[in-house]
């Protein structure tokens, strides 16, 4: 679940879609699963807040050779169809179990793995985009590191329609399966 504020410095006649995709594999997208997504809009200029609730990844469709270890829960936002911020958040998938951390089986036991996101450990990419449409859109794009004690930090740039006051706030852990 994260609880997701922004705000709109204008009016967005169309809607945000935002998404949750869950990052399986390091080594290939094909693995990468849309957890959710929701349209959100058209958005009046103001603060608006909604949760953002979604299932766990399936483990079937997670390679085993990544099923425990760090991973990552990308949060992302397309106006128009272009993407204009990407949050991600590292997550750990550990054992619960002290003696199967030291001794893992050699196959994954998602009943007995515990997923952590580290809400402190993310990274906020923003990218240009063409708030009037698809055509033209710019290439620029910036890493942001966040501040301490802040889901986005205060360096965000303005664009059109949403300013800095966007917070994200996921819950800490879930269970794997």
């Amino acid at each position: 679940m994260a609880r997701v504020q922004f705000e709109c410095g204008e009016a967005l006649p169309r809607n945000l879609e935002w998404k949750i995709i869950y990052v399986s594999s390091a080594e290939s997208e094909e693995y990468d699963q849309v957890l959710d997504s929701v349209l959100v809009g058209p958005v009046p200029a103001g603060r608006h807040m909604f949760v953002f609730e979604a299932n766990a990844p399936n483990p079937d469709l997670i390679p085993e050779s990544d099923a425990v270890g760090v991973t990552v829960i990308l949060i992302t936002c397309t106006y128009l169809g272009q993407e204009f911020i990407h949050i991600g958040y590292c997550v750990d998938n550990e054992y619960m179990d002290p003696e199967l951390r030291e001794n893992p089986p050699l196959k994954p036991d998602f009943s007995q793995l515990q997923r952590n996101i580290l809400a402190s450990n993310l990274r906020v990419t923003h990218f240009h985009i063409n708030w009037d449409g698809p055509r033209d859109q710019m290439d620029n794009n910036e890493n942001v590191d966040p501040q301490p004690d802040s889901f986005l930090p205060p360096s965000c740039v303005y664009i059109k329609g949403l300013v800095h006051s966007m917070g994200l706030q996921p819950e800490n852990s879930m269970d794997c399966m």
